[in-house]
């Protein structure tokens, strides 16, 4: 009698790991290939029928958001849209594409987003000596911007001097070869651009410093403090903040600013976005 009940034992415990075994068998190929076993509009239940809130959600992009959010499952649904919108669901410098918008403040150049090798902008001027390191060059309108930024940081009793801008393609292919050869692809490319995806190519960045102290601890001066509240009235922004490394590719910039014009820059300042997360918002909405 007690082997037969030994025996009943062992087959429902079998049973119960064969059946929680299955279930997650089952949940697991239910996730992937719930691109194919759902609806559209199934898939949109998923997501919590974004698509009716949030006017840059993509159609063709679905089964990624919902991929992602698989992955990240206390993310909201509009950072989910957002953040596969910008490429975050794919590794940086995969699935690039050539940059738009080109000759505008507006462009994005990031490791998603190149410009082509030949790509010279348009109206390139030299920066006026008292505000600059050697001849730098920013196109006209930033060029402007940063002069009158400097006068009036300068009025202010701070020193803010433009120590890197324009860069043409063969010159950063020359610079990320050197960080390549010193640190490896992995640590250079975590605080440099690859030939084609920098945005001094642009001519609408810059990197500064206060003439005493070296750019690398700008953070640590005054008129870094100085920039943090005035950059934005001159149409500059903080382009690699801190703690949105994920989002940019790069480490803390605390010297590189990037002319967006002023109404973008206010917008960016106030309401403390990256620009890839302002670009998709409301420029490459659909």
């Amino acid at each position: 009698m007690k082997r037969k009940v030994t025996m009943v034992v062992v087959v429902v415990v079998l049973y119960f790991i064969v059946l929680i075994a299955s279930s997650k068998v089952f949940s697991l190929s239910k996730d992937a290939s719930v691109n194919k076993e759902l609806t559209f509009d199934e898939k949109l239940e998923m997501l919590g029928n974004i698509n009716k809130k949030v006017r840059y959600f993509k159609n063709d992009f679905i089964d990624r958001y919902i991929a992602y959010k698989q992955k990240h499952p206390n993310l909201s649904n509009d950072s989910v849209v957002t953040e596969v919108n910008i490429g975050l669901d794919q590794e940086f410098y995969t699935n690039i594409k050539k940059s738009n918008n080109l000759n505008t403040t507006y462009v994005l150049v990031n490791k998603f987003n190149y410009l082509d090798e030949d790509f010279v902008p348009n109206k390139l001027e030299t920066i006026d000596i008292k505000y600059s390191l050697g001849e730098k060059k920013l196109v006209n309108v930033a060029r402007i911007s940063f002069e009158f930024l400097a006068k009036k940081a300068s009025e202010n009793g701070y020193n803010i001097r433009a120590v890197s801008t324009y860069r043409s393609y063969d010159y950063q292919t020359t610079l990320y070869n050197n960080y390549v050869k010193n640190d490896g692809v992995n640590n250079a490319d975590k605080y440099s651009a690859r030939p084609g995806f920098s945005e001094h190519q642009t001519g609408l960045a810059v990197d500064v410093d206060n003439v005493s102290t070296d750019y690398m601890h700008f953070e640590n001066t005054n008129e870094f403090q100085w920039m943090q509240d005035n950059a934005y009235k001159y149409g500059f922004i903080l382009r690699y903040p801190k703690d949105k490394e994920y989002i940019t590719g790069y480490t803390y910039e605390p010297w590189h600013y990037r002319y967006v014009g002023v109404e973008i820059a206010s917008i960016i300042h106030k309401s403390n976005l990256t620009y890839e997360e302002y670009y998709i918002k409301y420029i490459n909405k659909f």
